[in-house]
């Protein structure tokens, strides 16, 4: 290897792959649009070519919970995906009063089913529109990207 070969910087541009649970990738996006968290999916080091990107909540979404995760001196920061980049389209979230609304003759208990129904619609098209890939802060502090292909798993 040599000074310029990405795969020699241990940084997040020798990452070619991730790997990411469909699941995982639901759950984050649901978190994120319907509470004041922040999910993503987390990219830890040390970085290698093929990566597993696992669910991960950063709380609140303050700044001072973003920048917990600093690099140390011994490596570079995780990498934090938001769900929305890893699916094709982000479909409305069914929201319980339009799901009752579309449903305001029938009794409570079929109401709720419905909006089960309609909540893990939404999670299967989200499950289903997975992409094939992803830009990723390269991690050189310069704002550059890094391609990378994604693996949908589940």
């Amino acid at each position: 290897m040599t000074d310029g070969d990405p795969d020699a910087s241990g940084g997040p541009d020798r990452i070619r792959s991730i790997a990411v649970h469909r699941d995982d990738v639901a759950t984050a996006l649901e978190a994120t649009l319907r509470s004041d968290r922040e999910v993503v999916l987390r990219v830890t080091p040390p970085f290698s070519g093929r990566m597993r990107a696992r669910l991960h909540s950063l709380g609140t979404g303050s700044a001072e919970e973003a920048d917990a995760e600093p690099a140390s001196d011994d490596g570079p920061a995780p990498i934090h995906v938001d769900p929305r980049d890893l699916v094709s389209v982000v479909p409305p979230y069914p929201e319980v009063d339009e799901t009752m609304a579309e449903h305001s003759d029938a009794d409570i208990e079929t109401r709720r089913e419905r909006h089960t129904e309609a909540v893990e619609s939404w999670r299967e098209t989200i499950r289903g529109s997975v992409v094939d890939g992803v830009e990723l802060d390269a991690g050189r502090g310069d704002g550059e990207t890094v391609a990378v292909d994604v693996t949908a798993l589940g």
